[in-house]
């Protein structure tokens, strides 16, 4: 069986350069805009359903739009991220840190696995789960499909009904 081989055509890359000779006069309709995350420092900012010690970086795409995304989210030494679930599949990559993340709709410190920097997981929607910064910060990069959703198994776990200031 041969190597599959893969081709990219740099006019897509660069925009629509050439496009109007091959399709008349203009390009075919595109569901979405081709994007780079670059290795540029991103602004990490504080996010409504997590406590304030969380920040999240917009790598690619607008999460809280549909389609696709990459974020870095960072989680300081000693927080716990009570059990929750997205609706999106996710994938997640240890940046730095140890990823510690369980199963389930309590939080119990014997179900946690710890993931070192380079692990992927992948976490299908609606999978219950909770993570703790146990032995040190984290920061792990998630790609999925959007609109990001966020829901606690309980919501007095959640930070947005919180009225002591609370995101």
């Amino acid at each position: 069986m041969g190597k599959p081989s893969f081709k990219l055509s740099v006019n897509r890359i660069r925009g629509h350069h050439g496009t109007a000779a091959r399709y008349g006069s203009s390009p075919p309709a595109r569901r979405s805009r081709f994007q780079i995350g670059t290795s540029r420092r991103h602004r990490l900012e504080a996010l409504r359903g997590v406590p304030p010690s969380v920040r999240l970086a917009v790598v690619v795409g607008q999460p809280s739009e549909a389609g696709p995304y990459t974020i870095r989210v960072r989680v300081l030494p000693g927080v716990k991220l009570m059990p929750h679930k997205h609706p999106e599949d996710r994938v997640s990559t240890v940046m730095s840190g140890v990823f510690y993340i369980g199963l389930g709709d309590q939080f119990n410190p014997d179900k946690l696995d710890a993931f070192p920097p380079g692990s992927v997981i992948v976490l299908p929607g609606n999978t219950s789960h909770f993570h703790w910064a146990k032995s040190s910060e984290y920061v792990t990069q998630v790609t999925a499909i959007g609109p990001l959703g966020l829901e606690y198994i309980s919501a007095t776990d959640d930070p947005r009904n919180n009225t002591l200031g609370g995101l």
